[in-house]
């Protein structure tokens, strides 16, 4: 499989920078503004209209010196925005019907998997938004947890502790989206049961338990009560599990499989090795 690795992504950066170090082989084109689709991958971004107008001031003055980056799209015969919006939008307050273009040879796929890795590194994602993005580029895109350290600039652990909230309860991961539960307590509470889990959950809400209070809590579960908590060996069989998308419930005692409809259950039959 194809690795975006600085690929699309240096592309990106030098265009923004307003230079390519590496033109691509199809060099400028002069493309239909109104064949022009937007990223539909790329979170909406507010855009400041005095700071359009002036760039289309400079345009009318000097011309489009940057062109827009753009894929085709291999459904019709327009193209997808990869990079320039605010050069898009000021050519056409402009009036004008074309625009200068570099035409890189990426595809919808490429495209959805850089904004995946391009969106990891926002501040403002939640903790189980960037969780599920990792395991989409791991699930749909094939990356393995080093592949992945490499291209974001993080350790293998980094990755593998924030796979590792998704196997919380429901009702946890809920919490954690709604940055009721930071990821400090999500990370602590990963080693525990499923009941346990909700149990101190709703205990660092109640008395508003900071991380380091959390993990004395947990210290102690353990400590006190070996049940109460799962093992590494645990935790990897999820892990497992829900890599091959079967959905997992685990507690202090068990490891319950559940499947809704006959794929899930064709699923869990090949994992097992069970033909018919």
């Amino acid at each position: 499989m194809k690795r975006l690795g600085r690929g699309l992504g240096a592309i990106l950066e030098d265009a923004e920078a307003g230079y390519l170090k590496d033109l691509p082989n199809s060099g400028v084109s002069e493309i239909d503004v109104l064949k022009i689709k937007s990223n539909p991958f790329q979170p909406r971004r507010e855009f400041n209209e005095e700071s359009i107008n002036e760039l289309a001031e400079s345009i009318k003055k000097h011309g489009l010196i940057q062109p827009i980056i753009v894929i085709k799209d291999k459904k019709d015969d327009n193209y997808i925005l990869v990079a320039g919006e605010r050069r898009l939008k000021a050519t056409k307050k402009l009036g004008k019907d074309k625009i200068k273009a570099i035409i890189v040879d990426y595809t919808v796929d490429d495209l959805r998997e850089y904004a995946l890795i391009e969106n990891i590194q926002r501040e403002d994602l939640s903790p189980i938004e960037i969780a599920l993005s990792l395991y989409e580029l791991i699930k749909k895109h094939g990356y393995t947890h080093d592949e992945l350290a490499k291209n974001l600039g993080k350790s293998r652990a980094y990755i593998t502790n924030m796979l590792r909230i998704l196997n919380l309860p429901e009702e946890v991961i809920e919490k954690i989206r709604k940055k009721e539960l930071s990821l400090g307590h999500a990370k602590v509470l990963v080693s525990l049961s499923n009941e346990k889990t909700k149990e101190i959950a709703e205990k660092i809400l109640k008395e508003n338990l900071s991380v380091r209070e959390t993990e004395k809590l947990v210290k102690k579960i353990k400590e006190n009560k070996k049940d109460d908590y799962l093992n590494e060996d645990i935790i990897k069989i999820t892990e497992k599990l829900k890599e091959n998308d079967i959905k997992v419930e685990i507690g202090k005692d068990f490891i319950k499989l559940k499947y809704k409809n006959d794929t899930d259950l064709e699923k869990l039959k090949k994992l097992l090795g069970i033909n018919n």
